[in-house]
């Protein structure tokens, strides 16, 4: 075959496929009564994967030009015209027409790796099995009979569960706020949607932490919304550099997660947070602090949110059990003014009728009756032996390779690798060794760091992950 894929268009590589096999059946290179190429062959010879090769013949099949006939391979059809077959979706063209924007192929890849593969995991940002607290949930589950509702709930969420999350966050955060100024979400990813598209029109310009969790995140992109980069340094981000991002570009809203920051572990420090909250009540600008990481401090002291000191009603804190209890429970809230709370619940309730009553009955009983007090004292000192681990672990393999902070809290140490590497053959050599991660690209940063999160490897699995990435990192100076 003398015809050759263009890799660097824009074009998917399934559409070229199919519009070169359309035009060779057009000009009679293939003819009609012998089988076109099969898969596995075409696919060897192009240097694709198979599938790539049957979203083209499936392509070509809903425009009628070839059939699938079982014994025969494929065929072109013999009513070319289509007058009398019937034709299926291009469901390729539908799903690439679509608003709502996927995740990033090394996302998807990643998660793909991690669903496949058994591999020490520093990439999935959530607690192992052994972390949660499953012992207690059982309990609750086996000594306590449901009360709750079974048909839909308040559009806000359980009215027991808001006034218990109420207490709680005035217990372990000290936030002052209401039961009406609460919204229950399918966890913090839910809320920052909900967010996103209640709350924002196209063209609207945000600020992200760079690196951030938020910039894999294509809500944005979807939403139409423009998002500018703030450097996250090691006390957080700087006041003025934001202050001229605003005046650059009229700032509509800043996302942060000040404590223990996804993926740097680093806090907002104390002089910063006045300064911040006066900033957004000065310029009118609200933040949206998203707070997954404060009650895991490894010295067990409370962490301030920036809604505590939140004295004029700019921000909106978003928070979860995902990454202290459980992630499998879905529980998430918002806290704000009432008016937004009440456009965002009505906007949810749109979407899935609210929140499911028994997950939120039983974060309410593991709430309300002591046991998280205990897990989360648990939780602290087993992250923190975990992070020692994951140290200890790069000093010995890796100590005049890399550099990095160590975190107080949270679940993610942040490494940067001295040496100039090709971060994907980085990934690639340590997958193939048996241990995966998230690569600093896709938290936005420049070449060359890598995301760790220790709470989601077992300890004893911490120590082997490091000596494979170190392997990984040796074989490609080589």
């Amino acid at each position: 075959m003398e015809w050759e894929l263009d890799r660097t268009s824009k074009k998917p590589i399934y559409k070229q496929i199919a519009d070169y096999i359309e035009n060779s059946i057009a000009n009679g290179v293939f003819p009609s009564d012998k089988a076109l190429p099969s898969e596995r062959a075409l696919a060897k010879e192009l240097k694709v994967n198979r599938s790539t090769v049957v979203a083209a013949y499936d392509e070509l099949q809903s425009v009628g030009l070839v059939q699938r006939i079982h014994g025969s391979g494929t065929m072109i059809s013999k009513d070319i015209w289509g007058i009398t077959k019937k034709r299926i979706p291009s469901w390729n063209r539908y799903i690439e027409s679509g608003p709502f924007l996927p995740n990033l192929p090394i996302t998807q890849r990643i998660r793909k790796e991690m669903e496949e593969q058994h591999l020490i995991n520093f990439a999935s940002g959530e607690l192992s099995e052994d972390l949660f607290p499953r012992n207690q949930l059982n309990e609750i589950t086996s000594s306590r009979s449901f009360v709750g509702r079974l048909g839909y709930d308040h559009p806000q969420g359980n009215t027991i569960l808001r006034s218990t999350i109420t207490k709680h966050v005035l217990d372990y955060r000290n936030i002052h706020t209401d039961p009406s100024c609460i919204l229950i979400t399918s966890g913090a990813q839910q809320a920052l949607h909900l967010v996103v598209q209640c709350l924002l029109k196209p063209g609207d310009a945000v600020v992200i932490e760079d690196p951030s969790y938020h910039y894999n995140l294509p809500i944005f992109q979807s939403a139409g919304v423009k998002t500018y980069s703030l450097p996250v340094h090691h006390d957080g981000i700087n006041l003025d550099e934001l202050l001229l991002l605003h005046k650059k570009h009229r700032i509509k809203m800043i996302f942060l997660n000040p404590v223990f920051q996804n993926p740097t572990g680093t806090s907002l420090h104390s002089r910063n947070r006045k300064g911040l909250l006066e900033l957004s009540s000065e310029q009118g600008i609200p933040i949206i602090e998203d707070d997954p990481y404060s009650l895991t401090s490894f010295q067990g002291q409370q962490v301030q949110s920036l809604k505590s000191d939140d004295i004029n009603g700019t921000v909106l804190y978003i928070s979860s059990l995902s990454k202290v209890v459980a992630s499998g429970l879905r529980i998430g809230w918002i806290i704000g003014p009432k008016a937004v709370i009440e456009r965002l619940a009505d906007a949810k309730q749109q979407v899935d009728f609210g929140h499911a009553s028994y997950s939120q009955w039983l974060a309410n009983e593991f709430l309300d009756y002591g046991y998280f007090q205990t897990h989360i004292h648990e939780l602290q000192k087993k992250l923190e032996s975990r992070c020692d681990q994951l140290v200890t672990s790069l000093n010995n393999y890796v100590h005049d390779e890399v550099e990095f902070t160590i975190p107080h809290g949270g679940i993610h140490l942040w490494c940067k690798v001295k040496k100039d590497v090709d971060e994907m053959k980085l990934l690639e050599n340590a997958i193939k060794r048996g241990v995966i991660y998230v690569p600093g690209s896709v938290m936005g940063s420049g070449n060359g760091y890598v995301r760790f999160t220790y709470a989601r490897a077992r300890e004893e699995e911490i120590k082997e992950g490091v000596r494979r990435f170190a392997e990984a990192l040796t074989s490609l100076k080589k």
